[in-house]
Parts: C-alpha cells; sequence; structure tokens
C-alpha cells in the first residue's frame, strides 16, 4: 500500500502524439486534488491523449504474482529506463527519488482512451466498509490524500534510443508544462496492464467453474471449460513473446486457441438469446414460482448450478478473448511504428464492440432476474412445510443476490497501471484498476 503523506511525488505529464499543453497546466507544486484536475483539463483540450506518471517508493510487501514480469530488455522496461535517466539528468526532484533504482510507478491514463478497451473491463468496484472506497492492490482505499505534494518533473532530453515499440521519447510542444512525447511507455503500460486485468478475470473465473464443475458432474460442460482453459499456455506464450517483440509463429497453437474462445462467445451468445426469451415470456407484474424459473434457468436458486456454470463460462471467454485482442492490437501496433497509438487504440476499438454487447447483455440479465417476486408453489395443499418455506426464502435471497455488484453500462473511468521496477530495470505490471 502506497502512503502519499510521506514524500514529495514527483509527476511526468506523457503524451501520445506531437501536441500542447493549456497553459492553465502551471509548472509548480500541486496537491492530488490539483493534478486529478490537470489530468481533466488535458483530457479535454489536448489533440493528443495525454497520461501522467507518478513515482513513489516500492511498498515492503508487494505480491508479484499478481502481476506481469518483464526483463530489463522489454520494450517496456527499456522505455521506462530511458524516461527516468534522461529526466533524472535535468530534475533534481526525479533523480532523488529514482537515485534507490527501485520504484513503483503509476500511470493514469484518460478515460476517453481507456474506454477503447471495453467499457465492462475496468471500472470501478465499491469497496466494502469503506464509504466512497475503490478497492485496489496497491492504492489506500482511501484514495491519494491531500497532504502529498506533486511535483511536475522538468524535460527530458529530446532524443533517445529507439527500442521495443519503435519510437522514442522526447519533448512534444507545449505550453507552460514540460511534456514528454512516450507514446510507446504509454502503450507498453496500457497493453500489459489491460492484459494482467483480463488474466485476473480469469483466474477468477476458474476458480468459480472448478467448484462449480465439481457439485455438477456435467461432462458437457467440463469439456467446455477444459478446451478454453487449454487456450492459457498459447496465450501466454504469445504475451510473452510481443511484449519483448518478438513475432508470433503458427507454432505456439494461436490460431486453434482463438477457435476454442470464439466458439465458447458464440455458445454464450446463444445462452443470452434463450435467457432473454425466457425472461420475456414471464407475465409482467406477476409473481413467478420457482419450478418455472427453474426450467429456464437450471440451478439459479443455488449456491451451484448450469445457470452459474453458464455464466462463469462466459466470463472465462470473455476474459481470454480480451487478452488476445490485446495482444493482436500489440501486433499491429508494432507494424506501425509511426503512429503507435493510433493503431493501437484502433485496433482496439474495433474488436470491443461484441464483447461489450456480450457482457452488457448478460448483466441485464442477471438485473432483470434479481428483480424478480417468487411465488409460493401451486398446490392444493393450504399449508406448506418448514421446508418448503425456507426453500422458497433461500431461494428468493439468493436470486436476489445475482444484481449485486451488476453494473449494466458502467461509467469509464481514468484507467491507473502500476509498474514495479527493480535495481536491474527489470519491472513487474500490475493489473490495470480504477484511478
Amino acid at each position: 500500500m502506497i502512503d502519499y503523506r510521506k514524500a514529495t511525488v514527483p509527476v511526468w505529464t506523457l503524451a501520445t502524439g506531437d501536441t500542447r499543453v493549456p497553459a492553465w497546466a502551471g509548472d509548480g507544486p500541486m496537491t492530488a486534488e490539483r493534478l486529478g484536475e490537470l489530468r481533466g483539463v488535458l483530457a479535454v483540450l489536448a489533440d493528443e491523449p495525454i497520461a501522467t506518471l507518478e513515482v513513489h517508493p516500492l511498498p515492503d510487501k508487494l505480491d508479484r504474482g499478481r502481476g506481469i514480469p518483464l526483463d530489463a530488455v522489454s520494450p517496456l522496461a527499456q522505455h521506462l529506463s530511458q524516461l527516468v535517466t534522461q529526466t533524472a539528468r535535468n530534475s533534481s526532484t526525479a533523480a532523488s527519488a529514482t537515485a534507490a533504482g527501485e520504484n513503483l510507478y503509476r500511470m493514469v491514463v484518460p478515460a476517453k482512451v481507456a474506454a477503447q478497451f471495453g467499457r465492462g473491463l475496468v471500472c470501478s468496484m465499491q469497496a466494502k466498509g469503506v464509504a466512497g472506497g475503490i478497492r485496489g492492490p496497491l492504492v489506500n482505499p482511501t484514495g491519494i490524500v491531500a497532504q502529498a505534494t506533486f511535483v511536475p518533473v522538468g524535460k527530458a532530453a529530446t532524443a533517445g534510443a529507439a527500442g521495443g515499440a519503435g519510437a522514442t521519447a522526447g519533448v512534444a510542444a507545449t505550453g507552460s508544462a514540460a511534456l514528454t512525447l512516450a507514446a510507446p511507455l504509454v502503450l507498453m503500460a496500457v497493453a500489459v496492464g489491460v492484459s494482467a486485468h483480463a488474466d485476473r478475470q480469469r483466474r477468477q473465473a476458474i476458480e468459480h467453474i472448478t467448484e462449480l464443475l465439481e457439485q455438477l458432474h456435467e461432462e458437457k460442460l467440463d469439456d467446455e471449460h477444459s478446451e478454453l482453459d487449454g487456450c492459457r499456455d498459447a496465450i501466454d506464450k504469445a504475451t510473452a513473446i510481443l511484449l519483448d517483440q518478438g513475432k508470433l509463429g503458427a507454432s505456439l497453437g494461436l490460431d486453434s486457441a482463438v477457435h476454442a474462445i470464439n466458439t465458447a462467445l458464440g455458445a454464450a451468445d446463444r445462452r443470452l438469446d434463450r435467457w432473454r426469451n425466457a425472461l420475456d415470456k414471464l407475465p409482467v407484474g406477476e409473481a413467478v414460482e420457482i419450478g418455472t424459473l427453474t426450467k429456464s434457468f437450471p440451478g439459479v436458486d443455488d449456491q451451484g448450478g448450469r445457470f452459474r456454470a453458464h455464466l462463469e463460462l462466459a466470463a472465462l471467454a470473455l476474459a481470454l478473448k480480451r487478452r488476445v485482442i490485446v495482444l493482436q492490437a500489440v501486433e499491429h501496433a508494432q507494424s506501425a511504428p509511426g503512429n503507435l497509438f493510433e493503431s493501437f487504440t484502433r485496433a482496439l476499438k474495433r474488436d470491443q464492440q461484441r464483447l461489450d454487447e456480450l457482457e452488457s447483455g448478460i448483466a441485464g440479465v442477471l438485473v432483470r432476474l434479481s428483480t424478480l417476486e417468487l411465488a409460493r408453489p401451486s398446490g392444493l395443499r393450504p399449508v406448506f412445510t418448514p421446508g418448503e418455506v425456507d426453500r422458497l426464502m433461500r431461494a428468493t435471497h439468493r436470486i436476489h443476490q445475482l444484481g449485486d455488484g451488476v453494473t449494466v453500462d458502467p461509467r469509464t473511468t481514468d484507467v491507473a497501471i502500476e509498474i514495479a521496477r527493480d535495481r536491474d530495470g527489470s519491472v513487474v505490471v500490475f493489473p490495470a484498476l480504477p484511478a
């Protein structure tokens, strides 16, 4: 966890293209609130997407297993090292903060850029027990405290060694604040952070599916699960190769993995259509018997059931597909080094729509189910047993819980990507989270 009250926090302003910073930005020390306002103004007024990069001391306890490690010669690590080295020559603040070689870098990407990654990919998750808090692996749930002082880092050198993603770091046209042109650094940080986020979703879905299938003993669902989980190896290898600026080959098996994922997404689409049709056939404004509901949604009234397994299989397919889309976008961007960020976001945007529609559709079904009123089972007996009453109450509670935490059309937030850098220049990129 970062303690923002302990020290001055250097912050870079990173551009993804040649642009100008509004004169409003200023050059002096800022509070956290002022930095947040600056990000909002830059997102609205700048011609090109502008990110900010903060540098903090590396926390004592850090679960590196949640992130994606990259060695010192990877494009992301090289671009980060280049930025740090160049700015440290001209900025005592940056030099002092990065002297130890071990730091935690926090990049915040504007919401309008984050929207390219998919509406449901990174959205706020409310923290239990903290009013207005957001759950995150490193950031204090209460947010950045006001006592922190953020100091803009001076301009970097205008030239840097090309490597990795292809472009160099330099200085863009600016207003009153230093603005470093760092499209490759932003692109690679976004790619790895989003990939790590999607992989975390995959791991969560795998845990849920495994538990459900142990209860169900459904061979067909088990086969679906195995085929999807078998895609992980090819995707992991492709991720490692691309993020080290390698070339993908047929031997990786990525094509067959994509086919299996697309097949699973097709099954999820068909199930979604059936669920919507079943809900449309229910009488409006009337209570529904459990038996009627479970015909179309088997096991919806229980902790484990086919319906819930189908939900988790869809979540797994979505998470895997999001990782594949990021890989395809990185490959596309690296093939056009003169136009990195625009190529990257275009490739992402084209392929996200289907995933967004599927995810929103499933969320809509869950919300509709959670609002249903359950009726007592019909029968000749005027009195029901305590067991029947208990089942009805449990089923009502479980069905109403389906809507917990579901957002049909989530508001896209700024995205934070946290990068731990070691003395040898290697990095670990953690899952993207709401800023």
